[in-house]
């Protein structure tokens, strides 16, 4: 993620949801580092799209990465989403969809992340339906150099199985929680954008 990611005239639309859907893949699995944090501080914050629906959240969030300090914003995540044993709030599909960890969702999504030609790194942490690792598949569907895999069809399935269902769910309960502060603000920065992404994949069919 670089500062000027917030500039999106000096973006096309695609690169642009691909860029977000990378910076909310970072934040959200792990706490961020320093040096991102800073990045996120200099952003420009009429951005990404001046007078846009995300030129508000996004502002909010850049202000949120100002008033925290690193070692605060660090504490957050791992107060609300880190710890031994069970989280103050969970990040992954199968809890929202089915109340169990590694459930059925999970399988569902593995086979049809196999379909796609792709699978889990051994060096990730987390499993699949971890909102950041489906991030990072969108991320990459979009991006992707290979246009069988990566094209509208296939972004709007995978988002309408895997993403939607679930997420605002997670947002929400993000956005309530009483430790949130600058979490909150990118609960609301994600769900704005993945409005935006329903509302665009909707206008598809």
């Amino acid at each position: 993620m670089t500062s000027n990611l917030s500039s999106s005239s000096a973006l096309d639309e695609e690169t642009a949801r691909a860029e977000i859907y990378g910076l909310l893949a970072q934040l959200f699995y792990q706490e961020p580092s320093p040096e991102f944090l800073a990045q996120l501080r200099v952003a420009v914050t009429d951005a990404p799209v001046e007078g846009g629906f995300l030129e508000e959240p996004w502002r909010q969030l850049v202000a949120a990465s100002r008033a925290s300090t690193d070692v605060d914003i660090a504490a957050e995540f791992n107060h609300l989403f880190g710890g031994v044993g069970k989280p103050e709030v969970y990040l992954y599909a199968s809890h929202y969809v089915s109340g169990f960890l590694n459930d059925k969702p999970v399988a569902r999504l593995r086979e049809d992340l196999a379909a796609l030609g792709l699978e889990r790194d051994d060096s990730m942490s987390e499993t699949e339906d971890h909102f950041a690792c489906l991030c990072e598949v969108m991320r990459y569907l979009i991006a992707g150099d290979d246009v069988t895999v990566s094209n509208l069809t296939h972004q709007r399935e995978f988002f309408s199985k895997h993403i939607q269902p679930w997420a605002q769910d997670m947002t929400d309960a993000i956005a309530k929680h009483p430790r949130a502060l600058f979490f909150a603000e990118l609960a609301a920065f994600t769900q704005a954008f993945l409005n935006i992404e329903t509302q665009g994949f909707d206008l598809l069919t």
